[in-house]
């Protein structure tokens, strides 16, 4: 049931602890905090509105004071870390706000999608699984061991992993940056003027494609890994210690960098009449 609490004049409080709706006047940005469960951020032209289809454990805070929509558990506002430990904390949300709502995401174990938003992203998880669909601007994906899968990018994306995967399909990127030290990095992008690439692994395996037209200065280094290219211009160099492909391709105007210690490495071009690669529909755990 939401309870909205009494005595505040410029900010609304609800304490939540069972299925609701609410709705509200104006949302200009949205930050949530969660355990386990579920969050979706769905951006849309209708009234912000906030769907909680379950809670367990402690009740749900959400406040809305300025325009800043706020979504935590009441025990993690109190810091109780051992009633954590020896209770079920989850809860599913739905929230729909203005897509220039920048948006930012706690999360441990909860799973997260995201989609339609245009202005900035931010996203800290530690097992959760993230899905991004057409969000653009400044997105920032942050986490331990949860896969991240984004399709319909756009603008400046920052992916960082320790273990998880990391897909990237369908982006037009001004800048695309992404760590990992164990995980898998895939990624099929379109190369806008000028835009760069760097991709860092420790042991993960690297994977891109981009178009075969693509203007790029390409470097490609790896300590012990293998290296493959579809791109014939590009030369290679094989030395006791590590390997590197550089060079161009198309006008060199952007740039793509990759640097592994022992992950393979594969730089593939894509026909303008291939379609690009779609991370497809996301499977339920």
């Amino acid at each position: 049931m939401a309870e909205p609490d009494e005595g505040h004049i410029a900010m609304s409080r609800w304490t939540i602890e069972e299925p609701t709706t609410l709705d509200f006047d104006g949302v200009v940005a949205l930050r949530v905090t969660l355990i386990a469960g579920s969050v979706s951020v769905l951006a849309s032209d209708e009234r912000p509105s906030i769907m909680v289809g379950d809670v367990e454990g402690p009740p749900l805070i959400v406040t809305h004071e300025a325009g800043m929509l706020t979504v935590t558990h009441e025990k993690l506002l109190e810091g109780v870390l051992s009633w954590l430990r020896t209770h079920k904390v989850r809860a599913a949300i739905t929230v729909t706000v203005p897509h220039d709502c920048p948006v930012s995401l706690n999360l441990v174990s909860a799973d997260a999608v995201v989609t339609g938003m245009t202005t900035r992203t931010s996203i800290k998880s530690v097992s959760g699984d993230v899905v991004l669909d057409g969000v653009a601007g400044a997105i920032d994906a942050n986490t331990m061991s949860g896969a991240i899968e984004a399709q319909g990018l756009d603008g400046t994306v920052s992916f960082t992993s320790v273990s998880g995967d990391l897909t990237l399909a369908g982006a037009s990127v001004d800048r695309l940056g992404a760590r990992t030290v164990s995980g898998r990095v895939a990624a099929d992008v379109d190369l806008s003027g000028g835009a760069g690439v760097d991709v860092n692994t420790v042991s993960g395996e690297v994977a891109l494609r981009v178009p075969e037209s693509a203007g790029a200065h390409v470097s490609l280094n790896s300590a012990a890994g293998r290296i493959e290219t579809s791109f014939p211009g590009l030369a290679r160099q094989d030395r006791t210690i590590a390997q590197s492909v550089t060079g161009e391709i198309g006008d060199g105007t952007g740039r793509l960098s990759v640097n592994t210690v022992s992950g393979p490495i594969t730089l593939l071009g894509r026909d303008a009449d291939e379609p690009e690669i779609t991370t497809g529909p996301r499977m339920e755990k």
